[in-house]
């Protein structure tokens, strides 16, 4: 089959095309045929040397993607082949509360990938795809748009009438948008760009603030809010952005942080809040079970995940090129079949 694999994690060219044997399932596995690959910030920071220490050079790398099950082991069940089928990357999360154990099998770091012709995944961790949903709505809902949920639903608890704010208008800020309305929240929307947050209007932000034009950004939306603040805040931005999301709080917020960012910065130890999800609250991604409810709350509601651009198999260096130019909004998925 054709692959990539991660090569020496020194930037983006790292990434080098590759072939591979079409992969077989054990006993639980299952085998699915790629249709789209979903890239996330986290694919480039690892092609970057920059997500924990060097993954092996011949890594089939990216986290994300949604698939059409082909084989199954001895022993695989919940799923039959002929289904579309998406997992969370932490494999061996299925229920329950997070636990250390579980960043241990991981797709894209030390279990091979989706950029690829085909992926081996345990079987226990699909979860099908329903035939309302499309392969490009498929492909990014579990991990950008399972995190924005899990911080929005499982952590932040949303209400309606609850005001969220979003940093940024990458994937997970976009997913929080569209699972905050969904939920009958109101929605903040944090940009450089005005033309992305009339967009980010135009999919149901209530609330839009520039950073660039107004860099004490938390007094700004306390000014559009008469004071009133965030009731939850989806902290992507990182241990820079955390002073102003603290300010940008209603009374009894609560701040999910996601965003690693850069390593310098005032909290040496900034990574544990993520890595072992302390609070203010450092979330992982998400079970299997909260994939399950978020995809059953998008058949009911109609909401789905914001495409970008879609790039073809030959153009995946292309592609990840264009996430780290900061110029898309929503997600930017790469099809291979």
């Amino acid at each position: 089959m054709k692959a990539y694999q991660l090569g020496q994690q020194n930037g983006l060219e790292s990434l080098t095309p590759t072939t591979r044997p079409d992969p077989v399932p054990g006993p639980g596995e299952a085998v699915l045929k790629v249709r789209l690959v979903c890239l996330n910030n986290r694919d480039l920071q690892i092609l970057q040397g920059r997500y924990g220490a060097k993954k092996a050079e011949d890594r089939i790398p990216f986290s994300e993607g949604v698939g059409e099950v082909v084989a199954l082991g001895e022993g695989a069940t919940g799923i039959a082949i002929g289904d579309r089928a998406v997992l969370a990357h932490f494999v061996s999360w299925i229920d329950g509360a997070f636990d250390m154990r579980y960043f241990g099998p991981d797709l894209g770091t030390n279990l091979d990938g989706w950029m690829a012709e085909y992926v081996k995944v345990p079987a226990a961790a699909l979860v099908r795809v329903p035939d309302s949903t499309t392969d490009e709505q498929a492909a990014p809902l579990a991990a950008a748009t399972l995190t924005a949920w899990h911080a929005v639903v499982e952590t932040g608890q949303v209400r309606a009438g609850d005001l969220v704010l979003a940093l940024g208008t990458g994937g997970v800020a976009m997913a929080a948008l569209q699972v905050a309305k969904a939920n009958g929240a109101f929605v903040a929307i944090t940009s450089s760009s005005d033309a992305k947050l009339e967009a980010a209007r135009k999919l149901g932000a209530d609330y839009a603030v520039n950073y660039a034009t107004h860099p004490d950004w938390a007094a700004e939306l306390q000014r559009q809010t008469g004071g009133r603040g965030a009731d939850i805040v989806v902290e992507t931005g990182g241990q820079h952005t955390l002073p102003q999301s603290i300010n940008a709080c209603a009374v009894n917020a609560r701040i999910v942080i996601i965003g690693v960012g850069s390593a310098d910065g005032p909290l040496p130890n900034y990574g544990s809040i993520i890595g072992k999800n302390i609070t203010l609250k450092g979330i992982a991604e998400g079970s299997r079970a909260m994939l399950v409810r978020m995809i059953r709350a998008m058949e009911a509601t109609g909401f789905a995940p914001v495409i970008d651009r879609v790039f073809d198999f030959d153009q995946a260096l292309e592609a990840c090129r264009y996430l780290e130019s900061g110029s898309h909004l929503g997600k930017v998925l790469i099809r291979v079949g």
